[in-house]
């Protein structure tokens, strides 16, 4: 059984900066990418940013203000959200899947809880 613990998240003014982190074991961890995904409300689930090994891909609209990053040494990505706009608003949730990133929500079994952003002035 996968599990992803979220943190982060909240209420920011535009043009703010926030934070999510995603812990998991050290076995998921090593052997599956994890991804960042944001569903908004009456929309669909949307892909915001993968990351695997070295490689990350990013939504065309965050890139510039998101950043993936892994931390090997406590299991944990983290999303750092720079600039954020009205528009990033969402509930983000984190998952995860054996392998490269996808896309696709679709190819992902393993999610975290989710947390709310949301930016406002």
């Amino acid at each position: 059984q996968v599990q992803l613990v979220e943190s982060g998240g909240g209420l920011v003014q535009p043009g703010g900066s926030l934070n999510l982190s995603c812990t998991t074991s050290e076995r998921t961890f090593k052997t599956h990418s994890m991804g960042w995904f944001r569903q908004a409300p009456g929309k669909d689930r949307e892909f915001v940013v993968g990351i695997w090994s070295g490689s990350t891909k990013y939504r065309d609209s965050v890139k510039g203000r998101f950043t993936i990053s892994r931390d090997s040494t406590k299991n944990t990505v983290t999303l750092q959200m720079n600039n954020l706009k009205r528009e990033d608003t969402a509930v983000y949730y984190c998952a995860a899947r054996p392998g490269i990133y996808s896309a696709s929500w679709k190819l992902y079994r393993s999610w975290g809880q989710g947390t709310q952003v949301t930016v406002s002035s």
